[in-house]
């Protein structure tokens, strides 16, 4: 981890913070030159997150989970999100909650569907290039596993 990085930790501890743009502003006050585009790819790199303070608002925070919690909260995001699912010879289409699309499709690639070649997300449908047509059939049994548990 950089300086500029554990200056983010420390920020982010020390204060609430909402948004990049204020994240961005409190390191020039602590001397750091970043851009924008900086604080984004640091949050990715440290795996920020946002959540809910006691009054609502969301602001980062550091997490260190184990590989056992992510793994629950991504199967939670796809039970959360997914609505429902249908194939196209090799493509699995799926549909979820309005604004989940990405998150569920994030979940997916957590997971390691080694059947899923590659996925695209919009708001509210994803659609999954699956290598073979055989290979949906399988996605969709281990998806209604995970679902149903």
């Amino acid at each position: 981890m950089n300086d500029r990085q554990e200056k983010i930790l420390d920020i982010i501890i020390n204060k609430s913070i909402e948004t990049q743009e204020e994240l961005t502003s409190e390191l020039k006050k602590e001397g750091f030159d970043v851009t924008q585009a900086t604080v984004s790819r640091d949050i990715r790199k440290m795996k920020l997150t946002k959540v809910a303070d006691f009054s609502g608002h969301l602001r980062y925070v550091a997490y260190s989970k184990t590989s056992e919690d992510l793994d629950e909260k991504y199967i939670r995001i796809l039970r959360d999100g997914f609505i429902s699912m249908d194939n196209a010879q090799n493509i699995l289409v799926i549909k979820t909650v309005s604004g989940m699309a990405m998150a569920v499709a994030a979940a997916l690639d957590h997971i390691k569907f080694n059947e899923i070649v590659g996925s695209i997300a919009g708001d509210d449908t994803i659609m999954c290039a699956v290598r073979s047509t055989g290979d949906v059939t399988n996605v969709m049994s281990r998806l209604r596993r995970i679902l149903d548990h």
